[in-house]
């Protein structure tokens, strides 16, 4: 079949088509623009299961040696811990998970907070604006900038850079943003070197430079990483979210009745509109079965996380959004040893967000009719490129 991503309506809403696919199979073979052929998991059942199949590699570097390609990606945004297995990504991961532990992250909540409240002081009332622009997109970026220790002054520059890594059909774009980013990690870490802090990037060169459990290039890759995939997903979790509460009045009201209960309805929320549409890549390395499909070896797998959360077999009524629903099962956050390393992040600045906007601005509403946003062209995650709202 062809693949269903190229439709440009499947953008605005993905949910029906991948509906119409999981119903004839969970795992069916696509062919993309390309020619080439890839698998395409919507079920859940089989989506968990392809999460934690060892025989479903990462390994990016390994799938593409050899092949042709006119792409220039720098090799620290290539070859991240992302795109690793065990041992590397298992040595590289244990590196950086103190950091994101629930402990961690309490720390940082008065920050989060205290940017909120900044952010939230210059919304204008009474006329449009952009809950992306205006919330959604600074409040991880300044948190992941605060938290590896970029410098004020850079991290325009950073945000900008990192939502050009993800401008679908345009790898030039995609390209040199790469090389600037990575360009600039090479900078900041030598800049730190020279000056030492106790940010989380500052830990990191201790670690390299101390015990050697670093490569250099590993150490600019994983700085690269923690930047970008630090704040991009939180981005959308905050914008979907928002989106799905503004749709849905009687949730909304609940919430905004009662802020508190903002943390318990997160689970559905992330279910309900996925902000990682599609996991990242993964290829068979010998032949698999998976949903009654034969994979051969191989081929790139596309495990459709945003269509797994949707399945009926495992959320009934999928398409409602229930805050009453148990739904602490999703697979927004990925699942096995892949599994989102910031999870606990994302959790406390959307719950911090939410709170405080519910709060603040109890009247919120979307200043345009839903099918009007425009969404981002991105395979990977899925956010609507602004949301107009009035408070």
């Amino acid at each position: 079949m062809t693949d269903p991503m190229r439709d440009p309506r499947f953008l605005q809403d993905p949910y029906p088509a991948y509906a119409a696919i999981r119903s004839t199979c969970p795992v069916q073979p696509v062919r993309g623009p390309d020619g080439r052929v890839s698998y395409l998991i919507t079920g859940y059942a089989e989506a968990r299961e392809a999460l934690a199949d060892a025989r479903l590699s990462k390994d990016t570097a390994a799938f593409f040696a050899g092949k042709a390609s006119r792409r220039r990606l720098h090799p620290a945004v290539a070859h991240t811990m992302l795109a690793s297995d065990p041992p590397r990504h298992t040595r590289l991961r244990a590196l950086v998970t103190k950091a994101f532990t629930t402990g961690a992250v309490t720390r940082l909540r008065p920050f989060i907070a205290r940017v909120t409240d900044e952010l939230l002081d210059r919304w204008p009332v009474g006329e449009p604006f952009d809950f992306v622009d205006g919330l959604a997109a600074p409040l991880p970026v300044l948190v992941i900038c605060e938290l590896l220790g970029v410098p004020e002054g850079d991290r325009a520059d950073v945000r900008r850079w990192s939502a050009e890594l993800f401008a679908a059909g345009e790898p030039d774009v995609i390209d040199a943003a790469s090389h600037a980013v990575a360009g600039y990690m090479t900078d900041l870490v030598a800049a730190k070197r020279s000056d030492p802090g106790d940010s989380l990037l500052d830990q990191l060169i201790r670690a390299r430079d101390a015990n050697d459990r670093l490569s250099e290039d590993e150490l600019v890759s994983l700085a690269v990483l923690l930047l970008v995939a630090g704040h991009e997903t939180t981005t959308d979790f905050l914008a979907d979210a928002a989106l799905a509460l503004l749709r849905h009045p009687a949730e909304l009201d609940r919430l905004r009745s009662d802020p508190r209960e903002v943390p318990a309805a997160l689970d559905e929320l992330l279910r309900f509109d996925s902000p990682v549409s599609t996991a990242t890549f993964r290829f068979t390395t010998q032949a698999v079965t998976l949903g009654g499909a034969d994979l051969p070896a191989g081929v790139p797998v596309l495990v459709a996380v945003g269509a797994a959360n949707r399945d009926p077999k495992r959320f009934p009524n999928p398409d409602r959004l229930d805050l009453d629903r148990d739904a602490g099962a999703h697979l927004g956050f990925g699942h096995g040893i892949h599994r989102c390393l910031g999870a606990p992040l994302a959790r406390a600045e959307a719950d911090i967000a939410l709170r405080a906007v519910l709060t603040r601005f109890p009247a919120i509403r979307l200043a345009v009719a839903p099918e009007r946003l425009e969404w981002r062209r991105t395979r990977l995650l899925r956010g609507p490129a602004s949301l107009p709202v009035l408070v």
